[in-house]
């Protein structure tokens, strides 16, 4: 089963689905996602509370179809399959990610001690507000000239603290940024569309082994593949239940928080991500999350949220 979260243009807000062996997504109860699944039930297995919930007779449209990247049968569409009141993410937990930081950084022994110690990298990312979806865009900032994306599974972490369930992360940064000093971590990580989360979320106990989850992504420029990688969680450098510990050490973490594991496919030096290309990170067990680069000041802010940029930035 995958728990996705669907909009059909003039219905109202998104509806949380589950997708069913017959690939068709019925949806669950009156929730829009994963997040308020997970908020309004009792800690335990993400099936359970489906099952809790409610799944509906009538499908909304069929997984292939949405998958597809438009919009499916009644103009149906994938939104974001949880919206976090947090998206929390890790550094430097795979041997590959160490040396590209360490490469990268005016600062190097900082990224080489982090690998080594005890306590593991952890940093704020974004807020369910900021969390675009499949097919979205994702933005490039206007002030770096070295961008990636960093494709990561994504731990959906359940009341009691718990794995709920996986899903994808692209945990779009700006290497140049960072690089110049440690310090700047938070503006090479959070700016305008720099998380995407999607397309669906797995509950935790369909998943036979956390350790051996696939991870591919790849960059597509003017239809050809412009770079293409692959990794496995069995590459971590640090187990999950290490980082949830971690985190919930004397903080506040809220029942549905996404927590970001780290990417072990780092793109060459001479790499950097451009306006129109389109980025696809898959896993067999979650799906494909494809989105595409726009300058992060062409983004509209959230509803309400004023829209001011910095000169140069527009």
């Amino acid at each position: 089963m995958r728990l996705c979260s669907v909009s059909v243009p003039g219905d109202g807000p998104p509806r949380l689905c589950a997708v069913a062996d017959d690939g068709r997504a019925y949806p669950v109860g009156s929730y829009r996602d994963v997040a308020e699944l997970i908020t309004d039930g009792d800690a335990g297995p993400l099936g359970k509370a489906v099952e809790s919930a409610g799944v509906a007779s009538d499908a909304i449209g069929t997984w292939d179809d949405l998958a597809g990247g438009g919009a499916g049968e009644s103009g149906v569409r994938l939104e974001a399959p949880i919206r976090p009141a947090e998206v929390w993410a890790a550094g430097v937990t795979y041997e590959r990610s160490r040396a590209a930081r360490m490469s990268e950084s005016t600062e190097a022994d900082v990224y080489d001690r982090v690998y080594a110690a005890e306590r593991p990298e952890l940093f704020f990312k974004a807020t369910g507000a900021r969390v675009v979806g499949p097919n979205a865009a994702v933005g490039l900032r206007s002030d770096s000239t070295w961008q990636v994306p960093e494709a990561e599974i994504g731990l959906v972490l359940g009341s009691g603290g718990e794995v709920a369930g996986y899903t994808l992360g692209n945990d779009m940064s700006s290497r140049d940024v960072e690089g110049a000093n440690p310090l700047y971590l938070p503006q090479a990580k959070i700016f305008a569309g720099a998380c995407a989360l999607g397309p669906a979320v797995v509950p935790a106990e369909e998943v036979e082994d956390p350790y051996d989850i696939g991870i591919e992504l790849t960059v597509r420029r003017a239809g050809e593949v412009a770079f293409a990688d692959a990794t496995s969680t069995g590459a971590l450098h640090v187990t999950f239940e290490k980082l949830i510990e971690h985190l919930y050490r004397d903080n506040w973490v809220a029942p549905g928080t996404v927590l970001l594991t780290g990417t072990g496919i780092i793109p060459p030096d001479d790499f950097t991500l451009k306006p129109g290309d389109v980025i696809e990170i898959s896993s067999r067990a979650v799906g494909v999350l494809t989105n595409h680069c726009v300058a992060a000041g062409e983004l509209q802010p959230p509803p309400g949220w004023a829209r001011r940029y910095a000169e140069g930035s527009r």
